[in-house]
């Protein structure tokens, strides 16, 4: 008879919302708020025409990869999810990292820029700095987004 009650349940224990679970969730919502806060930033940038066609249409393709693993991130922290964020994060940091290198060789960030109007005769050198400073604060982002969702892949190991 006690197996007749019993047979809806699931088998296993039940986690019951504590200290390490409420720190997990809000580690994943974490990654998730900032890889879609990425997307959300790159889709700005398309829809403004920022950069040529090959950045624009390379920034669709991060972000058609990238909004749905921040959804099931949110969701559940898929291990699947989180290793391609942190794959994106990476690629994104190499890809921003050589736009900068490129630009310090050239004087300017080569065509590319964040945030920054096109330098005026005499304030070359300023308008290089910001960019410079723009896209090292990007590099700053993408490899906080790569650390979070390695520590959180590492976390759900250990469950």
């Amino acid at each position: 008879m006690t197996a007749l009650r019993e047979r809806g349940r699931a088998a296993g224990p039940v986690l019951r919302p504590g200290p390490i679970v409420h720190s997990r969730l809000v580690h994943s919502r974490v990654v998730a708020a900032a890889t879609a806060a990425s997307c959300l930033v790159h889709l700005w940038l398309v829809t403004g025409s920022h950069h040529g066609l090959w950045l624009n249409v390379l920034m669709l393709a991060m972000v058609g990869v990238c909004l749905p693993c921040a959804f099931h991130i949110w969701r559940d922290g898929r291990a699947g999810s989180l290793r391609q964020v942190m794959a994106c994060g990476l690629a994104m940091t190499v890809l921003h990292a050589a736009l900068l290198l490129g630009g310090a060789a050239g004087g300017a960030a080569a065509g590319h820029s964040h945030g920054t109007a096109l330098p005026a005769a005499g304030a070359g050198w300023s308008a290089a700095g910001s960019a410079s400073g723009g896209l090292l604060a990007i590099v700053a982002l993408e490899i906080t987004t790569a650390l979070l969702a390695a520590t959180l892949l590492a976390r759900l190991r250990r469950r």
